[in-house]
This record gives C-alpha cells, structure tokens and sequence, in this order.
C-alpha cells in the first residue's frame, strides 16, 4: 500500500495543475516543494517576477506613452530598485497565497523539503532538519529548470549575475552587458534599455529569435536600437572580469565592453542533479533533461515529467496542460486529449511578440503557398488612442483552404491577441470568418480583420488575373 496515489515533486505550473488534476479525481495527492518555493521558479524567481517587472518598468518610465506625451515623459525621474521590487514582490506575495490556497482546497498535502528517489516508487524528502519517506504509485517530475552557469564566467550575484539574480540588484545599472540574445536576455535588455539603462546584446548567432518571424524581429530589432540598445551578433563572451566599479566583458574577438553589470543568459539547466534519477531507473541528458512520450510518461511507465524539466517549449502555458495530460493518464480516468493545434509562444520584451503556427521562412521552405495579411496599428484608431504607431499584425493564409496557417503580432497586448487568431485555428476555421466578424470599435482587436481584407483582396486579385 502506498501512501499517496500521485506524488508530485515541485509546484511550479506544471506541478500545480498535476496535482490538482488528480485531486479532482478523488486521489490522494501529495506535493514535495522546497519551503521557500512554493509556487516553484515560475512564481519566486522567473516568469511572474520578471513579467511584473516589466509592467513596473512600463508604468515608472512612460515609455510607451511617449508618442503621446513627448520623448522626456516620465511618470518618475529617478525610478529606483525599490520602485521596482515594491510592486513585485507584493504580486509574488498575493500568487504564493494563490497557489497555497488552491492545493490545501483540493486536500493536496504540501511536504516541505527536497526530494531524492530511493526506488522506483519510494522517494526521501530532506526538510533542513530531518528526513522523511513518502512512497505513491505514480510520480510526476516536475522541478523545473535554473540558469546555466559555465565555469568560465565567475558569477558572484552582484556584478555578473544570471536571470535569477537581476531581481536582486541593489540598484538601477547605468550600463548593462547581455550575453546571449535568447527570449530571456531580450526580455530583460528591453526592460533595461526602457529604464535609460545602455544596454549591449552579445549574441554568438547572426541572428535573434530565430524562431520567430523575421519581419517582425527586425521591427524588434528597430525599436530597441531607438532605445539606444546595441548588438553584437556573431560575438561570444568569452570571459569576464569584475572590477570595483563594474566589469568588462571580453569577446573572442578581442573586443573590451565595460559595464555596471553583466547579465549572463546562457539558456537554462533542468534541476535534476538531486533526484537520484538512477535509483527510479531514469537518467537526464546533459542539459537535466528528461525524455518522455506523447503522454509525459518517461522509461519508467508511473513516472511522468513535465514542464520545463522536459525541455522545449519550456512554457508556464504549456507546462500547466501537460501537468493536466499527465495526471488524467496516470489513472486512466479518460483518454488524454493530446492537441494538435500549436500553441502559442509570447515574448515579454517591449515591445511584446506573439506567434502561433508557421512563420512565411518554415512555409517557404516546406514549399506550402501562402498569402499574407497585414494590419499596422497606426492604421487602427485605437492604436493612435494607445500611441503605438510601430505594432502590426500578421496573417499567414492558405490560398486553397483559406485556413490560418500563423499569425505573428508585434505591438501592445501582442500576447492577448495571438489568442483571437488561436481561436479561429483550433476550430478550423478560415479567414473568411474574420472578414466578415463585427469587432468592437475602437479596439486593437479589429486588426484581424483588416489583415484579413488585406489577405482575401490579395487571393482575389490572383484569381482574377489567372482566370
């Protein structure tokens, strides 16, 4: 006999909706989380407390109402550190009581602690002051991942920092050195180059996002050069040296850029060196990845692991729907329903990117025809009330089926509209529909249909002419 029917290792959003979901269910579920973490990396160190910094940022430096109010508009001249982690650390505050209330409601036991497997079924949890075991017939891994730290960089949480760290700062950089042009590095040189900070992005690619559309990159690319931030692309850091007053970033290229602070984003590493993975017949790729099937279930068939833990796309969003799959097939309640519309990616940077299906690069090169449809929001009436005068909207149709085949946003609220055209997708809708829907007015939303008139009049005017 067990003690729990489903285990849960981390909180985070994929061990949340795991354990929840098998709640729901009628078994008995219990949590392993360190006691500070509650919440896991996505609440205390990662996507809420970087995504309220930046809505701080927002506010405090005007910086997007300055179409409106002239280029010096500042709701506060000198936007200090404690400026920006009043207001974080209060919704930090709020979510952890959230996440709290939701497991104790659903009669989740919460074990404080970190967690190491002894067996396949039998894991230790070490609490700081004593250890205790907890067996269960099915596991879900779900410890997230930290920032990776090469051995070349000697990080002392001050002036080189990783992601974790740039909400420690005691203070506002003057100057900012990101190594690595990854969703992470972007998001934080954006806020950064916005709180008047100069930023310089080294990236060892000749290109950013490359996943992305790549129009709407270069609109990015525009809008943070406005922001006086510079790139280096097709450069490594290759070490870096603190000093008294900052420190200097050497390129292997033999280039010195010296700086209050260094950001290094090197990507992230999966957390899972403690979990004696051996003794539950599993092992992790060199990233602390670990592999699993279309069910999350990994080589040992009651062990699942989901969310950030299992790599790609290594999203809150997608974390938390493959914690649901996870719990649903552990216990057979229904066949798990594995979607098979793509789901959308957002990137905070300011201004913020959103995508859902295939870029025109992927579709051109898969030989797959295509129209596009293009909305600019100076063209739309709430985009001048907004001030945003450089945001577009994109449709990707398919000529025969008249399908979405991807819409890519850029602009304000880029991650809320994505899910207008996700809508349309996912009920295999077509762009007729958004050509003939009545959208409120004035709202940034009516972008979809003047990107799908734009679309449709190009289809017609190939039809009339090759009829």
């Amino acid at each position: 006999m067990y003690d729990y029917d489903l285990l849960v290792i981390g909180t985070g959003p994929g061990g949340q909706k795991a354990a929840i979901a098998a709640a729901k269910l009628d078994r008995r579920v219990a949590v392993v989380e360190r006691p500070d973490m509650l919440g896991g990396v996505c609440l205390n160190t990662g996507t809420i407390p970087s995504k309220t910094l930046r809505e701080a940022i927002l506010y405090l430096t005007g910086v997007d109402q300055r179409e409106i109010y002239g280029q010096s508009y500042r709701v506060k001249d000198e936007i200090t550190i404690a400026d920006l982690t009043r207001r974080t650390s209060h919704v930090v505050s709020r979510e952890n009581d959230v996440v709290r209330s939701q497991l104790t409601r659903n009669r989740v036991t919460i074990i404080p602690g970190m967690a190491r497997f002894l067996s396949p079924h039998e894991v230790e949890v070490d609490d700081g002051q004593r250890l205790r075991k907890a067996s269960a017939e099915n596991i879900v891994i779900a410890t997230g991942t930290r920032p990776a730290r090469p051995d070349s960089v000697a990080f002392d949480d001050r002036t080189i920092i990783d992601s974790d760290g740039i909400i420690h700062l005691e203070k506002v950089p003057r100057s900012l050195v990101v190594a690595g042009a990854g969703v992470i590095g972007i998001e934080y040189a954006s806020m950064f180059a916005a709180l008047g900070t100069k930023v310089t992005v080294v990236e060892r690619r000749d290109r950013m996002l490359e996943f992305c559309d790549e129009e709407v990159v270069e609109a990015l690319k525009y809008h943070l050069r406005d922001l006086a931030v510079t790139f280096r692309f097709g450069e490594t850091v290759g070490k870096v040296e603190a000093r008294e007053q900052g420190a200097i970033a050497l390129l292997h290229s033999g280039k010195k850029i010296p700086a209050d602070t260094v950001l290094y984003s090197a990507g992230r590493q999966g957390m899972t060196d403690g979990l004696d993975l051996p003794a539950a017949g599993l092992e992790a790729d060199k990233r602390g990845r670990i592999a699993v099937n279309d069910f999350y279930q990994t080589r040992a068939e009651h062990i699942y692991a989901v969310g950030d833990v299992i790599g790609f796309p290594a999203l809150a969003a997608t974390s938390m729907e493959q914690g649901r799959i996870a719990a649903h097939h552990a216990f057979g309640e229904e066949e798990p329903h594995i979607p098979d519309t793509p789901q959308p990616i957002g990137i905070y940077s300011i201004p913020e990117i959103s995508f859902i299906g295939q870029t025109e690069d992927q579709l051109t090169e898969a030989c797959v025809p295509f129209e596009v449809g293009v909305s600019r929001y100076r063209e739309l009436a709430r985009g001048q009330i907004v001030g945003d005068s450089y945001g577009v909207l994109k449709l990707l149709v398919s000529p025969e089926s008249r399908k979405l085949l991807g819409v890519h946003v850029f602009g304000t609220h880029a991650t809320e509209l994505v899910h207008i055209g996700q809508a349309v997708m996912g009920c295999g809708g077509t762009v007729d529909y958004l050509v003939d829907a009545v959208f409120n007015y004035p709202t940034l939303s009516e972008a979809y249909k003047v990107a799908a008139l734009d679309a449709t009049n190009k289809m017609r005017q190939v039809n009339r002419l090759s009829g």
